[in-house]
């Protein structure tokens, strides 16, 4: 049972299209929660921007016991387990294919694509970081949530460790 915020951190990348061109969004979010502990945005899927998103993550918000992600060459390379690792984190990671075991930042991929992306199709990179910036400030502070009694995630703000 998740019971309280930095037991289970998930983790995943999508695409993103805009007006012209694509870049990569990748998201870490906690499963109690569901507040977006960090995010980050890149023109090619390499794993430094993943890397500096989990440090970021770590650093702000301390660490999960539990991370959890699809098995995706980022997210296996020895760069991002060697953070997790180095922090005593337990790596967990969904079965080839089973994507509904990552289902809590699936959801979130459905709620930026549909309530930001799709309404706001982003010229290029620069609008798209401004504009999901301002979306995950509204989805973790402002936003109500069904899973959690439709209130939004700063109420649970509190709860989190201050982190070093």
């Amino acid at each position: 049972t998740i019971d309280h915020p930095n037991q289970v951190w998930e983790c995943d990348i999508t695409y993103l299209r805009m007006k012209h061109g694509f870049m990569y969004l990748v998201a870490i979010i906690d499963v109690y929660s569901r507040f977006v502990v960090a995010w980050g945005i890149s023109n090619s899927m390499d794993v430094g921007f993943c890397v500096e998103t989990l440090e970021r993550a770590i650093k702000t918000y301390g660490k999960p016991e539990i991370f959890n992600t699809d098995q995706g060459a980022q997210f296996t390379a020895n760069a991002f387990t060697k953070v997790l690792i180095d922090n005593g984190i337990k790596i967990s990671m969904d079965g080839k294919g089973r994507f509904l075991d990552n289902i809590f930042v699936e959801r979130l991929w459905r709620s930026v694509k549909y309530e930001y992306l799709y309404l706001n199709l982003p010229e290029d990179g620069i609008e798209l970081y401004h504009g999901l910036d301002a979306y995950f400030h509204h989805y973790n502070h402002d936003r109500p949530h069904q899973s959690i009694k439709g209130v939004p995630y700063k109420r649970y703000l509190d709860h989190y460790p201050k982190a070093a």
